[in-house]
């Protein structure tokens, strides 16, 4: 476990193997880095070095109560500040739901700092019902009714970790509901992906990863951004549980990436006399 300040605020990440092929992770909406702790060892027994961040808001970083501090433009630029902390100039780059579209947030902004992109179930122009059906009630009820979610986050906290599974919906409901209230209302005020005209100059590649029956992250939205990045590889999931509970395939598929994206470029043949 490591942590790095950014701006004022501790960020806490998780670190896993010493491969030279960097891959920088980052959770759901709401969510923390622990949704990683079984991918995180796995690839890095396959020679990757891979870092799991608790995004500002989230898990055990800080979690100001200020709906400035969050914005995918904001999150891009702590992922840079990580790299920064860890001495690297680049890394591959991604994440579940919001840190699927916190990855191409930064492609767009720091190409450079982006080696290649991993993207599982983003958020973008199809998912706008999905969104506006779960978000704002969800906010409505952080505002609403924060005493009763207070004390559901005081009394879950205090449930032992067990499964995975199970660990992940709790650590939902664990978080004091203030902070959590305050990054929705910061991401719903602003652009949640940036937009195709800048998703088509991604050039970057990218395994992109989607689900069926999801209609917070509809599978149509995995394959158009396929279609839109001109390095985009879609792969199908059987269902949003294939990768928590037999994830053996989908796990080959980025490990095989990783190692495409960090091979060297092919040398040039050498022209004839």
């Amino acid at each position: 476990m490591g942590e790095f300040h950014y701006e004022g605020h501790r960020i806490e990440y998780d670190l896993y193997g010493e491969g030279e092929r960097l891959l920088v992770l980052a959770h759901g909406l709401l969510m923390n880095r622990r949704m990683f702790e079984r991918l995180g060892p796995e690839l890095a027994g396959q020679g990757n070095r891979v870092v799991c961040v608790d995004l500002l808001g989230h898990g055990r970083s800080d979690r100001p109560e200020d709906l400035r501090l969050y914005s995918m433009p904001l999150f891009a630029r702590q992922v840079v500040g990580l790299l920064d902390h860890l001495e690297q100039p680049s890394a591959v780059v991604g994440g579940t739901s919001l840190g699927a579209n916190v990855a191409l947030e930064l492609a767009v902004r720091d190409p450079e700092r982006v080696r290649g992109l991993f993207i599982e179930m983003p958020v973008l122009d199809n998912a706008l019902p999905g969104v506006a059906a779960t978000f704002a009630p969800m906010l409505l009820g952080l505002r609403l009714a924060r005493p009763v979610f207070e004390v559901t986050s005081r009394l879950t906290s205090a449930i032992p970790r067990t499964h995975h599974l199970i660990d992940i919906g709790l650590d939902f409901v664990r978080q004091s509901p203030g902070p959590s209230g305050a990054v929705l209302e910061g991401l719903l005020l602003g652009e949640t992906a940036p937009h195709r005209e800048q998703r088509i100059q991604i050039e970057q590649p990218a395994l992109i990863v989607g689900h069926p029956r999801d209609p917070l992250h509809p599978f149509s939205d995995s394959g158009m951004l396929a279609e839109e990045l001109p390095n985009g590889h879609l792969v199908e999931a059987n269902s949003i549980l294939e990768w928590r509970l037999r994830p053996e395939r989908l796990t080959r598929e980025l490990t095989a990436f990783l190692q495409e994206a960090w091979a060297p470029p092919a040398s040039a043949p050498a022209s004839s006399a």
